[in-house]
């Protein structure tokens, strides 16, 4: 089981299909432009959260529900 914190990067979330599934609620926009991968490898779940203004609590609370 994996610990997701503020400080996982937003690509070790992506490989999960369970987890992936969770972000896609949080409506994180431009998933598929092309600054998405790069963003993906050095911004953490903690940083995305204060750009995008995504609840961090809920998001972190979900993720770290998955078995």
């Amino acid at each position: 089981m994996v610990n997701y914190t503020e400080n996982t990067k937003l690509a070790e979330v992506l490989n999960s299909p369970e987890a992936s599934k969770i972000i896609a609620r949080y409506n994180l926009p431009c998933m598929h432009c092309a600054m998405a991968a790069y963003e993906a490898e050095i911004l953490t779940l903690g940083q995305i959260s204060k750009i995008y203004g995504i609840d961090i609590d809920g998001l972190l609370k979900e993720l770290n529900e998955i078995p």
